[in-house]
């Protein structure tokens, strides 16, 4: 009989820890994000329906809760979770753009990723124009980022690869858009189709999804739509119409975070320098009272009226996509956790309901669709996957034609009022912010609005980043052979 070779055993070792470090880890930190997406979202989902609770019983109680939650957020963020404010997805581009292991240290932490989404859902309960999809992004970089603990030796394209797959899985398991998320990858992340890692990016989104849809279920987030089989003759003119309506309402959003120097008064500019978490109490006050205006249909993400109005069940005022959209810019301004993607649909789909005004012989559904995608195109500025994921979540493939060409125009009018949003505001996070100065100075241009719109500390001056938006190469050919091994 024989007996086994004596260097059978270290063999079989050395191929486990291979295929651990090909497949073991990637699956794990999958199943991760799915788990934490899923549970970050039933998370948002109660704290808002505790919130509209509160609201519906006392109707004025929000002027004191919205102001006190927003100072509580304020607070926290800047003692405590420095580099988890906003959607977070600048802190992934800047993360992919310089070298990962130093920037993803500061902004892909497991403490910023805690604070992510503890402050966020403050943030909800207050009843503020946030989002979870954006955080999702950056809270499934940071898990994936920090999955590279596992890798003996982990390099420059092995922790790129991570992030960007764990960002593209955030936004796949939080909207329940596979496609929309390898699109977004490779439109607004990397700019760029990378074919060493896109069958990293597609594992990891199956995966996520495949364990976000085993604990929801199949659904489409919005729903499905009914289109006839015959479109209008007025088709083409509401298309050019809409993109451009929503084109220019979102390049104003982008413009009005971008500039916060040239229309914020000096006051209230010196107020959120020298005093934050008295600026963010009165950002909360001017929710609350919107909030008030508009019978409460501004408070939280948006996705009930957007779906309403989907549905035909809501009727919403004219004023709607305004109220909606200083609702959603007096949440951003404090620096706080929170997104922007469904608070954009559901702009969007109000600007939508508006142009049926216009356009009364168009189906409403029709309408609500082409706005959402040309308001959430100009706020991203990256048409190819706002089509993709509104596509995605009405299950809308008999638009998709209208839908691009709207997504296209909106996207190329927001650039004539100011640049991509989240590369803009990506330029603060590449390079650790110095001390703050001893005493507020006046600030000028473009990156310091966009450092004052995402709440970040006054400095001397903006550090000097080269071509920010360069792709990253590995360091060297035997990185690439490293990370294939």
């Amino acid at each position: 009989m024989q007996t086994a070779s004596p260097e059978l055993f270290p063999t079989v070792v050395r191929r486990a820890r291979r295929l651990w470090r090909q497949y073991g880890v990637l699956w794990l930190g999958a199943i991760a994000v799915g788990l934490v997406a899923v549970f970050y979202a039933r998370l948002i989902d109660w704290g808002y329906n505790a919130f509209l609770h509160m609201q519906r019983e006392h109707v004025w109680l929000p002027l004191i809760v919205t102001p006190a939650v927003a100072a509580a957020s304020v607070w926290l963020t800047r003692t405590f979770f420095r580099g988890s404010e906003g959607s977070g997805i600048p802190q992934v581009i800047a993360t992919l753009h310089a070298r990962p292991g130093e920037s993803g240290a500061r902004l892909l932490t497991l403490r910023i990723l805690a604070g992510k989404i503890a402050v966020s859902f403050l943030g909800i309960l207050g009843g503020f124009t946030i989002g979870r999809e954006g955080p999702t992004v950056q809270v499934g970089a940071a898990l994936m980022f920090n999955m590279r603990r596992f890798y003996p030796r982990s390099n420059v394209l092995i922790e790129r690869k991570l992030v960007l797959a764990g960002a593209a899985a955030g936004l796949s398991a939080a909207f329940n858009t596979p496609l929309a998320g390898i699109v977004f990858a490779i439109e607004e992340l990397t700019r760029s189709f990378e074919a060493r890692a896109s069958g990293v990016v597609i594992t990891t989104i199956i995966i996520a999804g495949v364990i976000a849809l085993g604990v929801n279920g199949n659904y489409t987030y919005f729903g499905t739509i009914q289109i006839g089989a015959h479109f209008p003759d007025l088709l083409a003119v509401a298309v050019v119409l809409t993109a451009v309506v929503t084109g220019i309402a979102g390049g104003v959003f982008c413009w009005l975070l971008l500039n916060t120097a040239r229309w914020i008064p000096t006051p209230l500019r010196k107020l959120h320098s020298e005093r934050p978490v008295a600026f963010g109490a009165l950002c909360g006050l001017a929710i609350a009272l919107i909030g008030l205006v508009s019978g409460g249909t501004t408070f939280g993400s948006g996705y009930a009226e957007a779906r309403g109005l989907l549905d035909g069940h809501e009727h919403l005022s004219l004023a709607y996509p305004f109220l909606k959209m200083a609702s959603m810019v007096g949440s951003y301004l404090p620096g706080i956790p929170g997104g922007i993607f469904a608070p954009s649909l559901s702009i969007g789909a109000g600007f939508g309901n508006a142009l049926h005004m216009v356009f009364g012989s168009l189906e409403l559904q029709m309408l609500i669709a082409l706005a959402m995608v040309g308001y959430l195109a100009a706020v991203t500025q990256s048409p190819i996957t706002s089509f993709v994921i509104v596509m995605e979540m009405i299950n809308g493939h008999a638009l998709v034609i209208s839908l691009m060409a709207t997504a296209l125009i909106a996207s190329r009018v927001s650039r004539l009022f100011a640049p991509p949003l989240y590369e803009t505001l990506s330029l603060r996070y590449m390079a650790p912010q110095p001390a703050p100065a001893a005493a507020p100075q006046a600030e000028s241009g473009e990156a310091a609005s966009a450092a004052e719109a995402a709440g970040a500390p006054h400095a001397d001056a903006a550090p000097e980043v080269p071509e920010p938006l360069r792709r990253n190469e590995p360091d060297n050919a035997a990185a690439d052979e490293n990370a294939n091994r």
